[in-house]
């Protein structure tokens, strides 16, 4: 992947979770115009499992989101994500941010991204999942899309988003963002970020811990969690930005919140 070789990571700190007890695999997930790209990941011989939605990182659907898909799955859930820039094109091909937002991520609506998420509930749905316990999480651009789809779709329980933007989106398709929607959250949002992070700054999160203040049941019951010394994508094992202690904690939390919700 492009991305991991060009961050020059140490390929001691990429974690890869085994499949030991799961069942996975790419899969053509069905979509309003055809098929998208997919990867899913489940507990072996568990009907009715939760589902959780895991929305890709800017750099697409790659090896991380899949690992993180099986930690997921072999936690109880019913991981699923899928290549939501595909029609845009291929995001691996690319070796600058910039370019890669100015080429495919400009050109990515929300519209497009609920309805494609909207069809992997549906594609979990006919697999046995149970979709009345629904959660999704996501990372950096899909950080920001996990706050939205939580007000997109109703049938949400509980949502976990990483260091996604608040207060802006990528490119001219954007019509709102997370600040603009804090208060009609269909469930409750726990937003991991980090401190150090120069893209969000801290002056968003409190902005938007205040309008969830003021919102409905669901914005009220939301949290925030900011790791004071932790920059962008610190969950991001194959990139110099990770860090270690601060990904387990915020990984436990978030557990612990589908936990609460999903579980119950």
């Amino acid at each position: 992947m492009s991305f991991a070789a060009a961050a020059g990571t140490p390929a001691s700190t990429t974690l890869h979770t085994d499949t030991e007890g799961l069942v996975h695999g790419e899969f053509a997930l069905p979509v309003h115009d055809g098929t998208q790209d997919a990867y899913y990941a489940a507990p072996q011989g568990v009907q009715g499992a939760p589902v959780v939605l895991v929305v890709q990182e800017i750099f697409g659907l790659h090896e991380h989101i899949r690992d993180l898909c099986r930690r997921l799955a072999k936690a109880g859930y019913f991981a699923v994500s899928s290549n939501l820039y595909q029609r845009q094109g291929d995001a691996s091909k690319y070796h600058d941010i910039p370019t890669l937002v100015a080429e495919i991520v400009s050109k990515v609506s929300d519209e497009q991204v609920y309805a494609d998420l909207d069809a992997a509930v549906a594609w979990a749905r006919a697999q046995g999942a149970d979709v009345s316990r629904l959660g999704v999480t996501g990372f950096c651009w899909g950080g920001r899309a996990t706050w939205m789809y939580a007000a997109h779709n109703p049938q949400v329980k509980a949502a976990v988003a990483w260091y996604g933007k608040l207060s802006s989106g990528h490119g001219p398709l954007i019509k709102a963002v997370p600040l603009d929607i804090a208060g009609q959250v269909h469930a409750p949002v726990l937003g991991l970020y980090g401190g150090q992070d120069s893209s969000i700054p801290l002056a968003d999160v409190e902005a938007m811990q205040a309008r969830l203040a003021e919102g409905n049941a669901a914005a009220r019951a939301s949290r925030f969690v900011v790791y004071p010394d932790a920059g962008h994508a610190f969950l991001a094992d194959y990139r110099p930005s990770y860090v270690a202690a601060d990904a387990r904690d915020g990984w436990a939390r978030m557990l612990e919140w589908f936990e609460r919700y999903l579980k119950a």
